[in-house]
């Protein structure tokens, strides 16, 4: 018999309903974009690459892989309580995350079918298995005492427009970074099997497969679009979002550091880790990337996530509001200096160096 731990005190829509977390700049946004722009794209220079993943999509390689075993059925009780909301608080972001993207995807197939069935196929088939994966996280929460209200979560989210363009350059992005989060946790506990505290760990393998994969489809609908990538503006919007993600996940993984080091894992140079690897990834898709390999880069991100815990505590302050604006005015100016540097740093040309890319 499954025992379940106490659970920990958050706040609660009803008994064991968590209320989702509050939504700020770093947590993961639900997006809608104009279905007719998509509809209308043409695939043909990455059309061969798109029926081959659809055809890959479609063998469905982990359908049988999201299945809670007996490894889940016992109690949680041995793990502290520090450890227990740090878990919880990745769990529910992970879930989100997952869940944003079965909504955008279900919605593009839903809108796609009948116009578009090579796309209205390829985005059923990722919003299947992000279905499966917030599912699945959800899941895991329960054995916490505590669950996400997904049709809450639909209903009462904010929803920001992207335009298409936008969509495929934060979702590659979101898909690749993704993949370097999951593998990177699952080979350290490979090699740290004392610090795996919950089987999902385990899962991580092969789920982070689909999100290459899903990494995948967006590459080639970004290179079946020449001025995404040929263009002036395309190299400008590279830039852009590859700086947004790898901010929003430098500030985030230290937000969120006891997690890490509950994994046994240095929260700095998980980070680096995933950063750059990520940037790896995207000189095969982007035509220009950042150099994530000057000094300057991560001593100016980190002084970001340094403002971003100063800020947090001054909004968590009993400060009058003129108060909390006149301390906070500095660190924002700081963090925006700082992130104009980082985008205006000279980038890489992945375009130029795209025969030695590996």
């Amino acid at each position: 018999m499954t025992t379940t731990v106490p659970q920990p005190q958050l706040d609660e829509l009803k008994p064991g309903v968590k209320v989702p977390a509050k939504e700020t700049i770093l947590t993961p946004r639900f997006y809608v974009t104009d279905f007719d722009k998509v509809a209308a794209m043409d695939l043909s220079l990455q059309e061969e690459e798109i029926d081959a993943m659809i055809g890959e999509m479609q063998a469905d390689y982990n359908r049988y892989h999201f299945v809670r075993d007996e490894e889940f059925e016992q109690s949680w009780e041995h793990i502290d309580e520090q450890t227990r909301v740090a878990f919880v608080d990745f769990l529910e972001r992970s879930c989100t995350s997952e869940f944003s993207g079965f909504l955008l995807f279900k919605e593009l197939s839903r809108k796609l079918k009948g116009r578009n069935p090579r796309l209205a196929e390829i985005f059923s088939l990722m919003a299947r298995d992000e279905a499966r994966h917030a599912g699945f996280l959800n899941k895991a929460m329960s054995d916490f005492n505590i669950r996400l209200d997904l049709g809450y979560l639909t209903r009462n989210r904010s929803y920001t427009f992207f335009k298409p363009e936008w969509i495929i350059y934060a979702v590659y992005l979101s898909e690749k970074i993704g993949y370097w989060r999951y593998i990177t946790i699952f080979r350290h506990l490979e090699q740290n099997p004392d610090r795996q505290f919950y089987p999902l760990f385990k899962r991580f393998e092969s789920w982070c497969q689909d999100e290459n994969r899903h990494g995948d489809i967006f590459k080639a609908l970004l290179r079946s679009q020449p001025k995404m990538w040929k263009s002036w503006q395309g190299r400008l919007w590279s830039r852009f979002f590859l700086l947004t993600v790898f901010a929003t996940h430098s500030l985030t993984v230290l937000e969120r550091a006891d997690f890490y080091r509950s994994l046994g894992l240095d929260p700095y140079e998980f980070d680096k880790t995933v950063v750059r690897n990520t940037n790896a990834s995207a000189a095969r898709a982007f035509p220009e990337v950042l150099d994530v390999e000057r000094p300057e880069f991560f001593e100016r991100m980190y002084r970001c996530a340094e403002r971003n815990e100063q800020l947090a505590a001054i909004s968590a302050s009993n400060d009058s509001k003129l108060a909390k604006f006149l301390k906070k005015a500095p660190l924002l100016l700081g963090t925006m200096v700082d992130l104009t540097r980082l985008y205006f740093m000279r980038p890489i040309d992945a375009e130029a160096l795209r025969g030695e890319v590996r």
